[in-house]
């Protein structure tokens, strides 16, 4: 089973107690009715899902209840850092040691 740490709560708490909610740092457009379909399409379905570190959304519902962002590496599913929502994206580099 996951540990996730949630950044309001502070401590780490099982899987089951978090909901994944996408991914995380995704501009919503200024004005969706100008958008042609394929570029609404893209931006609702159209992800990264990156083969490694990868910025995600989760909420704590059985905590908290609140929204919150993490760096996961997707290989091996483990959480290399969990942030406040709306705190800026962090810089790979220095969480892993300048390797990306």
């Amino acid at each position: 089973m996951l540990l996730i740490r949630c950044p309001y709560c502070g401590e780490d708490r099982p899987e089951l107690e978090f909901a994944y909610a996408g991914e995380a740092h995704i501009a919503r457009p200024q004005d969706p009715s100008k958008l042609t379909d394929e570029e609404w399409r893209d931006f609702l379905f159209i992800r990264s899902n990156p083969r490694g570190h990868h910025f995600e959304r989760w909420r704590h519902v059985n905590g908290c209840g609140r929204f919150f962002n993490a760096v996961r590496e997707t290989v091996s599913d483990r959480f290399l850092l969990t942030y406040k929502a709306g705190e800026p994206r962090p810089d790979l580099a220095s969480l892993t040691g300048g390797t990306e």
